[in-house]
């Protein structure tokens, strides 16, 4: 997979937007997924050796295993939202339980719309976060500030947040809910669609990727998020993304100094 464009981050979500050509590795990640090519389509299979299918947007479920190809130099916006999220909810009641579900025309249109005018201007990072968060919920169609989450889990997760870049035991984050840990476990799940250890690495991995965003080294962005070593990270980026972080080049954007844009060369994986 090659890549060009920017990632945005805010809590429970993400904005990666920018030209795409190739195809990730099978992968699968916490977070929802929504894909709006700018024009034409996407493809997207779900099994190994399955048939491709296109998209002119796509919306994929959390924790389903998936693969994701555009053919040639499309732009490409790819919103992840976190399902234990107020938008994330909404979301999943919009869509069908199908792996991968097609996004309305309109809906691709209007979202799309609320994002391109600050990627096109090369806006500054809050700029272009305001623009993805507005889309997310134009598109869950639910307030922000509502959030169905059990509170006992709803403080677990502040608790993780607060301590993401150092050890994490269960026992701990379970204490913080007031719960046993197995009740804790059982609870998460059911909350979160995910369970402990995956939750945690996928935080660490998004404050791994902004660590690179700033200009930090990969092995700088494993140490920063709280992984063993940099192959940790690597493996966990691959699972999840479907492609090697180290493969990603960052470029800063002459409109919005500090902003960082993503440069991603993967033809190693254009065909894996």
């Amino acid at each position: 997979m090659r890549a060009r464009g920017r990632i945005l981050f805010w809590q429970g979500g993400s904005l990666w937007i920018g030209q795409g050509h190739g195809r990730t590795r099978r992968h699968g990640h916490h977070a929802h997924q929504v894909t709006l090519p700018f024009a034409g389509v996407c493809r997207f299979r779900t099994e190994e050796d399955g048939d491709w299918a296109g998209f002119a947007g796509a919306f994929v479920h959390s924790e389903r295993p998936h693969q994701f190809e555009m053919e040639g130099l499309e732009e490409v916006a790819q919103l992840f939202v976190e399902p234990e999220t107020a938008e994330g909810r909404a979301l999943a009641r919009r869509f069908a339980d199908a792996d991968v579900s097609p996004v309305a025309e309109a809906d691709r249109v209007a979202t799309l719309a609320m994002l391109l005018g600050a990627y096109r201007a090369g806006a500054p990072d809050p700029e272009m976060v305001a623009a993805g968060r507005a889309a997310v919920a134009a598109l869950a169609d639910a307030p922000s500030s509502t959030s169905e989450l059990d509170p006992r889990i709803a403080r677990s997760l502040d608790f993780i947040r607060a301590r993401v870049r150092s050890a994490i035991a269960l026992s701990d984050v379970a204490a913080s809910a007031a719960l046993s840990p197995g009740r804790f476990r059982h609870l998460f799940v059911h909350e979160t669609g995910t369970a402990f250890r995956p939750y945690v690495l996928w935080l660490r991995l998004n404050v791994a990727i902004e660590c690179a965003m700033r200009g930090g080294s990969w092995t700088e962005a494993a140490h920063e998020a709280g992984f063993a070593d940099s192959a940790h990270l690597s493996r966990t980026f691959k699972r999840m993304f479907g492609m090697n972080p180290a493969t990603l080049m960052l470029q800063r954007s002459p409109r919005a100094p500090g902003a960082a844009r993503l440069t991603a060369s993967n033809a190693d994986e254009a065909r894996s």
